[in-house]
């Protein structure tokens, strides 16, 4: 599964399973990104507001694969609303990672962290500004593809609109129990993949007795499980994870779910207290 593929909208071929990097520290960084790539990983997704892209540049640069076998993911800050900003940043990012382009640079959210869901301002001007910055990147050749996080309906129709390019992925929060079918679905219709983020809910699942059932039924970790049901809805999970052992049985998914249990996973709406993680966007209630 971590060889496979999905195919983006402007024809770029992205590996269909990713290691997220959230939460791995800096100086740890490197060496997460070298045992990914040594278990077979090829997607590796970092974030500015992580801290930790000098070291996932120098893991991607150490890790003995050529670099057009890899595909680098990174996130414009949420905070970052305005042109000016928007070309710094990603300047930044391509000289703080020393990487002479970045795959992919997405939006990290439509609105700046400290407004999510607490304010009915979705930023439309600024993310066409950010997005008009993004589009002169990948048009430079600097990325390769451009897209967004956690962006509703109204926020992805702004830039489809407004813009010259497209958004080739909305990565946001999907996992069993907590899945938002209603902007999965507007997605697929735009040919926007569908990344998910925390898709094992960041642990919480992992104390689900009814999902612990089904696992069960495979012979499968609840993590497996909960991989393979993004992949079967035609997302791409981005596990987190810095364990090699972890990496690999995340990678160890190529088992199928009857759609009998498909059917009962999908229906689940039962996690969504993520204790010191704390908010995450809700789309527009559609579930």
């Amino acid at each position: 599964m971590i060889n496979e593929t999905y195919t983006l909208s402007n024809g770029v071929k992205i590996p269909k399973l990713g290691l997220g990097t959230w939460f791995i520290d800096d100086d740890k960084a490197a060496q997460a990104v070298r045992e990914a790539v040594k278990l077979g990983y090829r997607l590796i997704d970092t974030a500015q507001a992580y801290g930790n892209e000098r070291g996932v540049g120098e893991g991607i640069r150490t890790c003995g694969v050529d670099r057009d076998q890899l595909f680098v993911t990174t996130k414009l800050a949420a905070e970052i609303k305005s042109y000016d900003e928007a070309v710094k940043a990603i300047d930044g990012s391509l000289k703080l990672m020393g990487l002479d382009y970045i795959d992919m640079i997405i939006i990290h959210s439509p609105q700046p962290w400290v407004n999510v869901n607490q304010s009915a301002d979705r930023f439309f001007e600024g993310n066409l500004e950010a997005w008009r910055a993004l589009e002169e990147a990948y048009k430079a050749g600097k990325l390769r593809a451009i897209g967004v996080s956690n962006f509703d309906e109204e926020d992805i129709d702004n830039l489809c609109n407004n813009g010259s390019v497209k958004p080739m992925v909305n990565q946001i929060l999907a996992h069993i129990g907590n899945t938002p079918f209603g902007i999965i679905d507007f997605c697929k219709k735009k040919d926007i993949l569908v990344e998910a983020y925390s898709p094992v809910a960041h642990g919480v699942i992992l104390e689900d007795r009814e999902v612990e059932a089904i696992a069960k039924k495979y012979d499968v970790s609840i993590a497996q499980l909960c991989i393979r049901y993004c992949l079967q809805l035609g997302l791409l999970p981005l596990p987190k994870t810095a364990n090699p052992e972890h990496m690999k049985q995340n990678g160890d998914v190529d088992f199928v779910i009857s759609d009998q249990d498909m059917k009962t996973l999908c229906a689940l709406d039962n996690v969504h207290d993520y204790g010191q993680f704390g908010m995450f966007p809700v789309y527009g209630g559609k579930m």
